[in-house]
C-alpha cells in the first residue's frame, strides 16, 4: 500500500481528482472504457467537483456506486444525490453512463442481484472495476462494510444488503468485488481517522477496512489522518 500525505482535505480532494482523471485516460487508452466506483463523504464530494474540471474522456466513462443508503430519491442521505450535484451537473456524462444502486425498490434482495448483473454488463464477468474509491470510518468501516454485520462474510456475491447502520440499511459492493479492482484509491481526512488509518496500514484484518486488498491500493491522506503513521509518512 502506497500512502501520500498532503496538507489538508482540499489538497487530498484535488490529488484524488488528478489521480482519477489519469486512471481514466489510461483505462480508455488500454481498454476503451473506464469503470469507476464512487463513494460518498465530504472529501469525495469535493474531489468530484475538482474532477469535473480535469481532462477526462467522459464519453467512455461509466460510474457505479460503492454503496448507498436505502432512502428515497433526492434524499440528502443518498450518495447519489451528492454525486449528481457535485459531478453530474458539471460534466457531459449521459444518464446511461451512471448506474445508481436501486435502493428505492420494494424488493431489495432482487434489486441487489439486478445491480450485480448490471456490473457484469459494463465491467465483464466477473466484473472488474478500473478504479474503486474508498473512504475510512472512525470505526474502521469502508464502503458499507461495517463492524459486526453478517454480510461481511459474503463471498459469492458482488452486491449485498446490510442491516441497520446509523439508522439506515445499505446496499454495498462486497470484498470480492472491491478486491478485483485494478486500482483502489482511499481518501482519508481528519484526526478522527488517524487510529484506523494506522491500523489499515498495518494490515489489521480485525477492522472491516483491513480486509481490502492492499496490493493495488493508494492512500491519499491529510496530515491529521496520518498523525499516527511513522514520521516518514506523516510528515511528508
Amino acid at each position: 500500500m502506497k500512502i501520500e500525505t498532503l496538507a489538508d482535505a482540499e489538497s487530498v480532494a484535488r490529488a484524488g481528482a488528478a489521480f482519477t482523471a489519469a486512471e481514466a485516460r489510461a483505462a480508455v487508452a488500454a481498454r476503451g472504457r473506464f469503470v469507476v466506483a464512487l463513494s460518498g463523504g465530504r472529501t469525495p464530494w469535493q474531489m468530484l467537483r475538482a474532477l469535473a474540471e480535469e481532462p477526462v474522456p467522459w464519453a467512455q466513462v461509466h460510474i457505479v456506486q460503492v454503496d448507498e443508503r436505502v432512502a428515497p430519491a433526492g434524499d440528502v442521505d443518498r450518495n447519489l444525490t451528492h454525486l449528481q450535484e457535485s459531478l453530474l451537473a458539471r460534466c457531459p456524462l449521459r444518464p446511461e453512463q451512471v448506474h445508481g444502486m436501486p435502493v428505492e425498490s420494494t424488493d431489495l434482495e432482487t434489486a441487489s442481484a439486478g445491480y450485480a448483473s448490471t456490473l457484469q454488463e459494463i465491467a465483464g464477468s466477473p466484473p472488474v472495476l478500473d478504479l474503486a474509491h474508498l473512504g475510512l470510518g472512525p470505526d474502521g468501516h469502508t464502503a458499507s462494510l461495517v463492524p459486526g454485520d453478517p454480510m461481511l462474510g459474503a463471498t459469492v456475491t458482488d452486491v449485498a444488503l446490510t442491516g441497520l447502520y446509523q439508522g439506515r440499511r445499505r446496499m454495498t459492493l462486497t470484498y470480492p468485488m472491491l478486491n478485483r479492482s485494478r486500482r483502489i484509491v482511499w481518501l482519508v481526512t481528519g484526526r478522527e481517522k488517524a487510529e484506523m488509518l494506522a491500523r489499515l496500514y498495518r494490515g489489521d484484518r480485525s477492522i472491516p477496512a483491513g480486509r481490502i486488498s492492499q496490493e493495488q491500493a493508494f492512500v491519499l491522506a491529510d496530515r491529521e489522518a496520518a498523525a499516527r503513521l511513522g514520521p516518514e509518512l506523516a510528515l511528508r
